[in-house]
């Protein structure tokens, strides 16, 4: 809406002309499959680089002479550092380019692996492992961010399943190459970490070439402090968890100065968030009951997704005596569970639009695989662990894409950001507090076993002997490492029973949630539409920041030209949201006592005017039919004032249209309603793709048409306050052509006809000089084609007896009239 000297009122919808599909954030599936690419090679890169090391890490321990409780911080250092940075990646990508932070966090990852292969000591490479875990923070948050910026939540599902198998395949494959890398000699371990830099390198030019988001400009306020709060108080309370119970006692001094730290820290971030102008976790957002379940429930999906990789490599090993590639292997039935979770549950997903029943499956699978996981020991049978794996798997793939997709879907552009990483921050908690915990269970639980193991057999047990180091078990003598390693077999059972307590929270998180329709339009759609909408967009009611969006104003109805009487005055066009001129709206001016001071009607080309006795600030009041209506207010002096409006209806449609499966663009799309009036127009982008926006609810004929193309048809309902997609596919058009022959010669001025299966005729034609005939634009169907040289000539000719008559018969073709 353009106004001259205006005060809105802060109840107008104001709604502005939205940008072609192409520039209003709609790619087409292969811009997204390309920009998904970069991405997802990153994702796999960090994924891969974070997991790598657990098979290989009792021979890294065992090289660097560590302990088991080094063992677990080699693990935990990177995942308290992607914890406690995600949520601040998320603010971050709601305020900046976020494909330069993609590239930012690629290279802060890649220059952490590459200095942990150079790592001479644990103490060193818990120190890098830190900074990769920086890295991944923005990785991990930054992808799903962007993703929801390309891709709708009802077409996210098409592409679930190759997301999903990333994130599934990465965190198991890891120990996988891991172990390959360990088993081979001139390799090493160290390669474990080099071996991420070269597919970071290509996943850093791929980002760089294909994804291509538009650049938002808006004031930036950075919550300094709260960042550094967050980061600290969930360190604090990681470091104190993970170290309890083990270097010092949980009632010690230690433990309770970490942990009284840590909850101060979160306390004083959450008062300081309540007052940030751009928090980095909004807590308004927990006021959505979706976003705070799919919170709860993230917890469990992280200590399967995470304690998963790490401590069944180590029981594999140790347990089990297997080699580090075949402690890998062994968890490919997890793998497997997951991509087919994963990809069934994303294409039933946007097929039937229905998500939460996959949510509960998921956590029905985690509760039962975990269930299933707490009954394993040192001899467990290989093929049923496999199978217990593959149910584990079910549940990862179900929830893990799942959850994030509801939350997204739930909240506004503007908390796109913040609202994903949230959810991400706390599966990486769980994960986090999951490896860390069970760590010190699984080390206590492990001492308690071989004490048991050691006096059964006879062996005198030192008091205060300390925990049993992996890298001095191959030290031991055959007999006590074979009970070492049985206490490690049986104690692991412990830790899958405490996750499977935590999957009855997430079940019933999940169960709780309240299912809602799956949105249509992407993030970048729904950010523009908020940006010009000052009530927003999102379930949340919060009003986005103001946003600067280029886009080019459309074409207002010109009015004609005519002398313009002076005096006060309001006067302008009235149009919809496409910018079409809206005829017969009634607009009314009344002063602040609400005394009409003049009323008028718009004509065919929307304009209007309405003389004022003074001047004065006066409400200017328009409504049409069904579309909302316009309230504003607008000072006028002692000349007229120009004030445009834009009425905007509460539906819309959007689509492809495409004819023999190929996007054809530049088609016209007409919007008709049921009184036959045209209720909006556009003409699709170079991708295929249409838009037709603020039109009101109600039942409309969609139109479409193309050169090449019959034209098509179609019934559609549009509902308040939604985008209906409706994709349009154009028949092709159908010819039949051909010539007419007599014993081996071209006939021309036959005549050709085509009848259809009814017996009516279609089309007829006369042939040329060259024989040949066609028939265009045919629907697809059988028909007959019949043809027939020359009319035939009758004439009287009189036959005398004993003579001969001679008769000349002269044919005529049958578009030529014979004269007699």
């Amino acid at each position: 809406m353009s106004t001259t000297a205006e005060e809105t009122l802060p109840v107008q919808a104001a709604v502005v002309h939205r940008p072609t599909a192409a520039d209003s954030g709609r790619m087409s599936r292969r811009q997204t499959l390309e920009a998904l690419s970069g991405m997802l090679l990153a994702m796999f890169t960090a994924f891969l680089s974070s997991t790598i090391v657990s098979n290989a890490l009792p021979t890294i321990i065992t090289d660097l002479h560590g302990t088991q409780s080094q063992y677990t911080w080699v693990v935990t250092a990177t995942l308290l550092a992607s914890t406690a940075t995600t949520p601040i990646w998320g603010k971050l990508a709601d305020l900046f380019s976020k494909k330069l932070l993609v590239q930012l966090a690629i290279t802060i990852f890649t220059v952490g692996s590459i200095l942990a292969g150079f790592s001479h000591s644990v103490g060193t490479l818990i120190g890098w492992r830190v900074l990769q875990g920086v890295g991944l923070g923005g990785l991990q948050a930054l992808i799903m961010i962007v993703m929801a910026a390309m891709i709708s939540p009802r077409e996210r599902g098409r592409y679930t399943g190759i997301i999903s198998t990333v994130m599934s395949v990465a965190p198991v494959a890891g120990p996988l190459i891991g172990g390959l890398i360990v088993d081979t000699d001139w390799l090493g371990w160290r390669w474990c970490f080099w071996v991420g830099a070269p597919l970071a390198a290509v996943a850093l030019v791929v980002v760089q070439r294909t994804l291509n988001l538009p650049v938002v400009k808006r004031e930036v306020s950075i919550d300094y402090l709260g960042a550094a709060l967050i980061a600290g108080g969930v360190s604090a309370l990681l470091i104190w968890v993970t170290l309890a119970g083990n270097q010092f006692a949980w009632g010690s001094t230690t433990s309770l100065a970490l942990a009284g730290l840590g909850a101060v820290l979160i306390v004083l971030f959450l008062v300081v968030e309540a007052r940030a102008k751009e928090p980095i976790i909004p807590l308004r957002l927990f006021r959505d009951r979706t976003t705070t379940l799919a919170t709860l429930a993230s917890i469990a999906v992280g200590v399967a997704m995470f304690g998963g990789a790490v401590f069944l490599g180590q029981y594999f090993q140790i347990a089990r005596g297997y080699s580090p590639t075949t402690a890998g292997l062994l968890t490919l039935p997890m793998i497997l569970g997951s991509m087919i979770a994963a990809t069934g549950s994303g294409m039933l997903i946007t097929r039937y639009g229905k998500w939460k029943i996959y949510l509960v499956l998921g956590a029905v699978f985690l509760l039962v695989g975990f269930g299933l996981l707490s009954t394993i020991d040192h001899s467990t049978n290989m093929a049923l662990l496999g199978a217990f794996l593959f149910v584990l798997g079910l549940g990862m793939g179900m929830s893990m894409q799942n959850l994030v997709l509801a939350v997204q879907n739930s909240v506004s552009a503007a908390d796109l950001g913040a609202a994903s990483s949230t959810v991400t921050f706390f599966r990486s908690m769980g994960g986090t507090v999951g490896v860390s915990v069970l760590g010190a269970v699984l080390a206590s639980r492990v001492s308690e076993l071989t004490d048991q193991g050691l006096a059964t057999a006879g062996v005198a047990v030192p008091a205060g002997s300390g925990e049993v180091g992996i890298g001095s078990l191959n030290e031991l003598p055959a007999a006590i490492a074979a009970i070492v390693r049985a206490a490690y077999g049986d104690a692991t059972a412990w830790i899958f029973m405490i996750a499977g307590a935590l999957a009855i929270i997430t079940f019933l998180s999940v169960l709780a949630i309240r299912e809602v329709p799956l949105r249509t339009e992407t993030g970048m759609e729904r950010a523009e539409a908020e940006a010009v909408s000052p009530n927003g967009n999102g379930s949340n009611g919060h009003r986005p920041p103001e946003v600067e969006v280029a886009a080019v104003a459309p074409p207002r109805p010109s009015p004609r030209p005519r002398q313009t009487p002076p005096g006060p005055a309001v006067h302008g066009t009235v149009s919809r949201a496409d910018g079409a001129a809206v005829s017969g709206a009634v607009v009314t001016v009344t002063d602040h006592g609400g005394r009409q001071e003049g009323s008028a009607a718009t004509g065919r080309d929307g304009t209007y005017r309405v003389t004022l006795p003074t001047g004065g600030t006066f409400l200017v009041v328009a409504a049409s039919g069904a579309l909302e209506p316009h309230a504003a207010l607008v000072p006028v002096d002692g000349r007229p004032v120009r004030h445009d409006i834009v009425l905007s209806g509460g539906s819309g449609v959007h689509g492809l249209v495409t004819g023999d499966g190929v996007p054809v663009p530049d088609a016209s799309v007409t919007l008709i309603d049921a009184q036959g009036a045209v209720a909006g127009a556009t003409r699709s982008n170079g991708s295929g793709r249409f838009r037709i926006p603020g039109v009101p609810e109600g039942r409309y004929t969609l139109a479409a048409a193309a050169p090449g193309h019959p034209p098509l048809a179609v019934s559609v309902r549009l509902n308040q306050g939604r985008y209906t997609e409706r994709d349009l596919a154009l028949p092709a058009r159908a010819a039949v052509r051909g010539t007419v022959l007599a014993t081996g010669a071209v006939v021309d001025h036959a005549l050709a006809t085509l009848v259809d299966s009814d017996g009516a005729v279609v089309a007829s034609a006369i042939t040329g000089a060259d024989g040949a005939f066609e028939f265009a634009d045919l629907p697809a169907g059988t028909y007959t084609l019949t043809a027939r040289g020359y009319d035939p000539v009758a004439q009287v000719v009189h036959v005398a007896a004993g003579t001969v008559a001679t008769a000349v018969v002269e044919l005529v073709p049958p578009s030529v009239e014979r004269v007699r």
